[in-house]
């Protein structure tokens, strides 16, 4: 819903909102509050989408207030930082191909990466597509992005996550590193975990949010042994209800402490998401039936899974070689 308000004006209704720094009133025809509201909303997006209305800033705001407490509306306030800078004083309908690309040359002339580029570029085209089906935006630009980079192929060797985890100086990074690796979570379901949905007597984890917040799977996972006795001593020390905590309150952001932890250890090309990509990884490679594998990962297709995992399995596709031994069969007969 627009951030809009009704008010009385000239003995009827009217309706304003702040644009631009700047407050807009249209007087309505309406006679009454119940006849006033559906009217109000029809000025506003008709009146919104006209040439010097809403900017790609304003719009960006109001998606998201739209996404509430939603994690994806906590990511777009990290990108936004550098998409605003960029594209928040052009409307929607001044948003080219040409500016897309002109903001590509420069995040890469800065250091950021195909991946890192794509996805900012594709939150922009979120943001305007919400605008234009929402806010009755004219347009929702013509959003250009380069092509998604092929994902790193890049997984931890058991002797490297020791190194990991001894690299890892602050008890919080050390423990947020373990559930990581042994729930092939997403850091975003480690950050949120709540001692309620941490079963240490039937040794199960649900990374599931309650109000199903985020569109990213979540599952049920259980917990090793390892695992357990990390947890058992960090459920005694806590002093908050989030399982990874700092000072007794939630920890936003692993990323300085991880950072930290892999340069002590000595690993090249290494992110968070490499452990959630190692954890598959070693689970494909001892054998794990890819449905088993897509649970873990809370994939809905195991489609998914085996696309990008099933090369890992000893067995894969090792029934197909054996049809092509053209030697072995020539040697039988």
């Amino acid at each position: 819903m627009p951030d809009i308000s009704i008010g009385r004006f000239r003995g009827g209704f009217c309706v304003y909102w702040r644009e631009g720094g700047r407050r807009r009133r249209h007087q309505l025809e309406a006679r009454t509050r119940a006849e006033a509201e559906p009217e109000a909303l029809d000025v506003y997006r008709r009146e919104a989408s006209r040439p010097g209305g809403l900017t790609v800033s304003e719009i960006w705001t109001a998606y998201c207030d739209d996404l509430g407490d939603k994690p994806a509306a906590k990511t777009l306030g990290y990108t936004g930082k550098a998409v605003l800078a960029h594209f928040g004083s052009f409307r929607p309908d001044q948003v080219t191909r040409d500016l897309c690309r002109a903001y590509a040359v420069k995040r890469e002339a800065a250091g950021r990466s195909q991946g890192t580029i794509q996805t900012e570029l594709g939150h922009l085209a979120m943001a305007l597509n919400f605008g234009r089906a929402s806010l009755r935006q004219a347009s929702a630009g013509d959003v250009w992005r380069p092509n998604k980079p092929a994902p790193k192929d890049r997984w931890l060797t058991h002797e490297e996550i020791d190194r990991l985890l001894a690299g890892a100086g602050a008890p919080h990074i050390r423990l947020a590193i373990h559930l990581l690796l042994s729930t092939a979570a997403r850091v975003g379901a480690i950050l949120d975990l709540t001692w309620d949905r941490v079963d240490l007597n039937r040794g199960q984890i649900d990374l599931r949010l309650p109000d199903s917040r985020t569109r990213k799977g979540r599952a049920v996972v259980p917990m090793n042994s390892g695992l357990r006795t990390a947890l058992t001593a960090a459920h005694d020390a806590a002093l908050s209800d989030f399982v990874v905590e700092y000072a007794g309150g939630q920890v936003k952001s692993i990323r300085k402490g991880f950072d930290g932890a892999v340069e002590r250890a000595q690993l090249k090309d290494v992110t968070i998401h490499t452990l959630r990509h190692t954890a598959a990884v070693h689970m494909a490679a001892a054998g794990i039936d890819m449905r088993r594998i897509a649970q873990f990962l809370g994939h809905t297709n195991t489609a998914t899974t085996e696309r990008v995992y099933a090369r890992f399995a000893p067995d894969h596709l090792a029934d197909a070689a054996e049809v092509l031994d053209f030697v072995k069969l020539k040697r039988v007969h």
